[in-house]
């Protein structure tokens, strides 16, 4: 295979968030809503470097670094590469932040420092400082009995250099506490606010009074977060919810891989703290925006009476044969029916649950938990189910990374209630959608399987794009069942007739239908592949692509994020089109498609086609057999092909353009 081929799974990453960062400067969008997708390309580079610019930064210090196997690059490359690329973002990032502000204040909303406010207001904040602020800092001037302080990851400190007559010294105060609000409103004008790190670095001479400051700035640092169960966890003789305690604990100290600094700095200081810090130069970045962004939201609640800065509300329908005396059993036993999130509710699948509680029938639940709501009503009602009697059988994972403490806390009360906690199987993470409610009727037991492409979440359900299949097929439940109880021993399903379930009968399976397409080309007929997913990095999945387009397979693919197959290149992927949409709704659903209408396989996934997902996870496909849902599903895809408000394609040189549109619009969110 030809390397233009190919893209790097961190460079394809890049890529995507800067079309999250496009979506802050587009001024098609309402106001307050390119503010949030200013603060999610934020908290999305954070996560980045947390974790894949964690992992590249280990490999640096393997003897023998491995090489990306699409693009034969190494660590030091892909970093050097995404350190520039940083730095160019970062421009684009305090151009766009500098004219929302500019915005905001047209809205009479203003983020303000000394040199906006009248001495009257200079008066209350410095009053403000020494009563409410001063006595929670706890500054520290570094020297030989108060070594460099540790800083906690994406927490903002003031620093300055502190001048005597013959010394010079660096100084750092923490500039949060969980106590002090971020925003401090002014007296004069309740809608103007002053960050409060913008406070305490204008008092830095009031907090070293005896010295003199020679020059100050803020910083932030994100530390790595790539760590996960091993061996060392598993053997420390605890159980499995200790072991992922200590991980949280561990985490929090790793070595720090990226600083962002506001405020022009000496050069001095940022070598000082690059030695103390362990980084090099490139992994130092100069912000003119502020340095962490959540306080946008905050902003944007002050302007909520501005219905026009906002989108304008939708509410999730119910589908219109669901209603209160509706028995969802009853309603699934005569069809399948598939959800559409968010534009359909959950709430026919919280009532099949909570049907589920009370239904004597009933036997038992068993369902998957990955990431669940804070206040989760899922789990709630497993937890009632527990206690009214019914088996209750979840298999939770604690490693869906950063929500782990979500999930500890959640399995507690689960466990108290009486329900079964798995905690699924080692070194491989259970990702797949299932849920399997089981009833005996007459003497006869029977299924209800739900199947889907997103978590059990209240919250993510009306801001995620995902299907839910739900349904009374006994064949497609018994391959659920089986697919519980090998994860309760430990094991993988290894074959299946209905589901494609990694890691054992996924990847081969959809290596095996490109074939078939592949075979029809050759046999003068017409092959087709329509993928909807977040990511494509699966480099035998690609080849397979790349070969079925060189044989005259058509092939679609929307792709919201990560792609590492470059679609256009002339005699190797020009069969092959590849969108991004990126909008109000994050497009989270996967959905495979093999072969055209008469001939086609139709499946919705929690798998993207990522290696991690085909082998190192256990994900499950569900094939859609009703006629119907298919046409629905069909419909989906092709108003995603078509959409000319969203969409960006991408083109032969890895680039992607937005598609042009040409006549009625067609968004296919809304």
């Amino acid at each position: 295979m030809k390397s233009n081929c190919y893209d790097n799974r961190e460079l394809s990453w890049l890529k995507f968030n800067k079309r999250v960062l496009q979506l802050a400067g587009n001024k098609n969008i309402p106001l307050c809503e390119r503010m949030s997708f200013a603060g999610i390309f934020e908290s999305n580079l954070d996560e980045f470097y947390r974790v894949r610019v964690g992992s590249l930064y280990d490999q640096t210090f393997l003897k023998k670094m491995k090489k990306d196997n699409k693009t034969g690059m190494t660590a030091k490359e892909q970093l050097s590469y995404i350190f520039a690329e940083t730095k160019t973002l970062q421009k684009v990032k305090d151009k766009i932040y500098k004219n929302l502000m500019n915005e905001v204040k047209n809205e009479g909303v203003q983020i303000i420092t000394f040199q906006d406010i009248s001495k009257e207001d200079c008066r209350y904040l410095e009053k403000y400082y020494k009563r409410s602020i001063k006595p929670l800092l706890s500054p520290q001037v570094i020297g030989k009995k108060s070594p460099f302080p540790f800083l906690s990851n994406q927490q903002i400190y003031a620093v300055a250099v502190l001048q005597t007559k013959n010394t010079e010294k660096l100084c750092i105060v923490p500039c949060s506490n969980g106590v002090f609000e971020r925003l401090i409103s002014i007296p004069s004008d309740k809608q103007k606010y002053m960050l409060v790190e913008e406070l305490i670095l204008h008092f830095m001479s009031d907090i070293f009074e005896k010295y003199t400051i020679k020059s100050k700035s803020l910083i932030r640092i994100i530390r790595n977060a790539d760590i996960d169960i091993d061996e060392d966890f598993y053997d420390n003789g605890g159980s499995y919810r200790e072991s992922m305690e200590t991980l949280l604990k561990v985490r929090k100290k790793l070595c720090p891989v990226k600083m962002d600094y506001y405020r022009p700095m000496d050069e001095k200081v940022i070598k000082s703290l690059c030695r103390e810090l362990d980084l090099k130069k490139e992994q130092v970045f100069y912000s003119e925006s502020p340095l962490e962004l959540s306080f946008l939201y905050k902003l944007k609640d002050g302007l909520r009476s501005k219905k026009e800065l906002f989108y304008s509300r939708m509410i999730p329908k119910v589908p219109r044969d669901i209603n209160e005396n509706t028995s969802m059993i009853q309603r699934i036993e005569q069809g399948d029916m598939l959800l559409q999130y968010p534009y359909e509710s959950i709430y026919p699948f919280m009532k099949l649950l909570e049907e589920a509680v009370y239904d004597s029938r009933v036997v038992s639940i068993k369902i998957t938990l990955y990431r669940v709501a804070k206040n989760s009503r899922i789990v709630e009602t497993l937890i009632e189910a527990a206690e009214n009697g019914k088996e209750v059988v979840v298999m939770i994972e604690l490693r869906a990374r950063f929500d782990e403490k979500n999930n500890l806390e959640w399995s507690r009360r689960m466990e108290e209630a009486g329900c079964r906690i798995v905690y699924g199987i080692d070194f491989v993470k259970v990702h797949s959608k299932i849920c399997l409610i089981t009833y005996s009727e007459d003497g006869v037991v029977k299924h209800i399987s739900q199947i889907g492409t997103g978590n059990y979440n209240e919250h993510t359900a009306k801001i995620y794009t995902d299907l839910s299949l739900i349904t009374a097929d006994n064949e497609i439940a018994q391959e659920v069942a089986m697919t519980f109880n090998k994860i309760c021993m430990g094991q993988f399903v290894e074959n299946t007739k209905h589901l494609l379930v990694a890691p054992k009968s996924m990847q081969d399976k959809v290596l095996e239908m490109i074939d078939t397409e592949i075979i029809k080309v050759q046999k003068g007929k017409t092959g087709y592949i329509g993928l909807k997913m977040n990511s494509l990095t699966d480099k035998k999945i690609i080849d397979k692509l790349i070969e079925a387009s060189k044989a005259g397979v058509k092939i679609d693919m929307v792709v919201r994020g990560i792609c590492c197959l470059i679609a256009g290149v002339k005699g190797e992927t020009e069969n092959i089109t590849v969108r991004s949409i990126v909008g109000r709704f994050l497009e989270h659903s996967r959905i495979y498609i093999f072969g055209e209408r008469d001939d086609e396989r139709i499946y919705i996934s929690s798998a993207d086609f990522m290696t991690r997902n085909m082998l190192r996870r256990i994900e499950v496909a569900v094939p859609i057999y009703d006629n119907k849902i298919k046409g629905r599903i069909w419909e989906m895809f092709h108003k995603l092909l078509n959409d000319n408000v969203n969409a960006l394609e991408m083109k032969a040189d890895g680039s992607y353009e937005k598609v042009v549109c040409h006549g009625e619009e067609v968004n296919s969110q809304q």
